[in-house]
């Protein structure tokens, strides 16, 4: 095994640690790190899983207080107390820096390093959907021409993914496992693609018109647990994730199958 094998292989275990312990930006740091090699080899499905559940709980943490905050604001703006909303208007600039941090780290990773690498029909097409995700996140909190551009950035990233013909015709060549992911895959970016164009045709975005308005966020719904399943990716699935994967309490995204005693011998 080279030393770049070895490296590669510990970080991935770290990040699995990291995981464990809930500390998601730490298992960014270790896949980022993975993620970086693939000039020598392209991630495999369990290593692109895990770089997607470690930024989706870095990003989901920070996208609720965000969402916390600017509803205080507004209830603060209603009842017209200007000292607290200039207090709070601070403070939301401190999450929208972080979000905005944390969007721009994964989507130039995936530009110079993960969409480049992608060989297979199926990996490019979770990378691109995964690129239009933090896109949109990032058109969540944006305002004027940066709302703008990240929208527009989300869109030609959904429809780039629409390799559905040729990922289609790998298919009947794909393992059974590689077969649920695609199908999983091109299934998500066919309900974001159908809201987002039902978006573009009710309001165009409301750009046009008024570069300040909010970008509707995609519809929600409450699970049994309280936590909200957007159908662009909210849940740990939607990155192509594999049944194994799920949530803990807390909304944190869990990569099952995690043996501690058996680490050292199966990884």
């Amino acid at each position: 095994m080279s030393p770049a094998d070895s490296s590669r292989e510990d970080n991935v275990y770290m990040a699995k640690l990291a995981e464990q312990a809930e500390r998601y930006e730490e298992m960014v740091e270790f896949m980022e790190k993975v993620a970086k090699t693939v000039d020598v080899e392209e991630l495999t499905v369990e290593e692109r899983n895990l770089l997607s559940v470690a930024y989706k709980n870095v990003i989901g943490a920070r996208r609720a207080s965000w969402r916390i905050i600017s509803s205080i604001e507004q209830k603060e703006e209603s009842r017209g107390n200007e000292d607290h909303v200039s207090v709070i208007k601070e403070y939301r600039g401190k999450i929208e820096t972080e979000l905005s941090k944390i969007c721009d780290g994964i989507l130039k990773l995936l530009d110079s390093h993960l969409i480049p690498s992608s060989t297979a029909a199926e990996s490019k097409v979770f990378y691109l959907k995964m690129k239009g995700d933090y896109h949109r996140y990032l058109a969540e909190f944006k305002t004027g021409a940066e709302r703008k551009e990240a929208a527009e950035s989300t869109l030609v990233s959904y429809k780039s993914a629409q390799a559905f013909d040729e990922a289609i015709s790998e298919l009947d060549t794909l393992s059974e496992e590689s077969y649920k992911d695609s199908t999983l895959i091109m299934q998500l970016l066919r309900d974001n693609l159908t809201l987002w164009t039902s978006d573009i045709t009710v309001s165009s975005f409301s750009l046009q018109e008024d570069a300040g308005d909010e970008i509707k966020e995609a519809p929600k719904r409450e699970s049994e647990e309280g936590h909200d399943e957007s159908l662009s990716s909210e849940c740990g699935l939607m990155h192509g994730l594999v049944p194994a994967r799920k949530r803990k309490k807390k909304k944190k995204i869990i990569y099952k199958g995690f043996d501690h005693e058996a680490m050292s011998a199966q990884w």
